[in-house]
């Protein structure tokens, strides 16, 4: 295998602890690594073959240039999932729609980070049309209060690895250990709260596999509400997302299937492709 074969993990210029760890990750399994230096394709990785690490902006900024396929969730994913999972009414509509709410409600872009995701009191406090076109999707969900949130990694229908990032709507991070335990050594491990997120992960992945399909890499985060049910926060992209304490290694095996070349994808994955945007120099 020459140097060009060997893929590449490129790395956003604002590396953050995420992006370290990966670094260290991929460098243990005979992979390059390198951080952009700029919000531009490297000249040199043009035709090698490359993932990525870092957020939309710099997955639109580079991707097309250099053959990416992205993998992102559907935008309506969460809106789809059963009642009981999502513990409140979520809607996928647009942004001229939110803003005529006259309720308190969540609302977050699906996927970029067009403007803060948090609950508004109504729609007027929502961007105005002259930051955003009206056109943009939003997602819109009742009023949740999660005591804690949890972030897992998933591959292929599985979950890999995971970490606790909030309590209280504050950072907390913990590890989740026991994640790829063999069965019968997970229910032993684990505590109370690790073994009922695994669970309900599981439960998840196995609706989502029939009623809100998921790329074949990709993020779900989840909570306990403040009235002590379950229910899903939001999925995500792989490869734009933090690890916080997951286990690196894990991260990296869902981060290199969600952000590969283009060519290597397989047919279920093709729907779930982000769009990227033609990049003129």
């Amino acid at each position: 295998m020459t140097t060009t074969d060997v893929p590449v993990l490129l790395l956003a210029p604002r590396i953050n602890e995420t992006g370290l760890q990966l670094r260290t990750a991929a460098g243990l399994r005979g992979l390059r690594a390198c951080v952009a230096t700029s919000w531009q394709a490297p000249r040199e990785l043009l035709g090698a073959p490359v993932h990525v690490y870092g957020g939309p902006l710099f997955g639109d900024a580079v991707g097309r240039e250099l053959g990416l396929g992205l993998l992102e969730p559907a935008a309506d994913w969460l809106t789809r999932l059963p009642l009981p999972l999502t513990g409140r009414r979520v809607t996928c509509t647009t942004l001229a729609e939110a803003r005529r709410l006259r309720r308190p409600a969540f609302v977050k872009p699906p996927a970029d980070k067009l403007f803060a995701a948090r609950v508004y009191p109504d729609g007027s406090a929502l961007p105005g049309p002259e930051v955003l076109e009206g056109d943009t999707a939003v997602l819109v969900s009742e009023v949740a209060r999660f005591a804690v949130e949890y972030r897992l990694f998933v591959l292929d229908g599985t979950v890999r690895t995971g970490s606790r990032y909030a309590v209280n709507g504050e950072l907390s991070v913990a590890p989740l250990e026991t994640i790829g335990a063999p069965e019968g050594e997970t229910a032993r491990a684990a505590d109370g709260e690790t073994a009922e997120v695994l669970a309900f992960g599981r439960e998840v992945l196995a609706a989502s596999a029939s009623d809100a399909p998921l790329p074949s890499a990709a993020v779900v985060d989840v909570g306990r509400t403040e009235n002590g049910r379950w229910a899903v926060v939001e999925a995500n992209a792989a490869w734009a997302s933090g690890g916080y304490a997951a286990a690196p290694e894990a991260v990296l095996e869902a981060v290199l299937r969600s952000s590969g070349p283009d060519a290597q994808l397989t047919t279920t994955d093709r729907p779930f492709l982000r769009d990227l945007p033609e990049v003129v120099r």
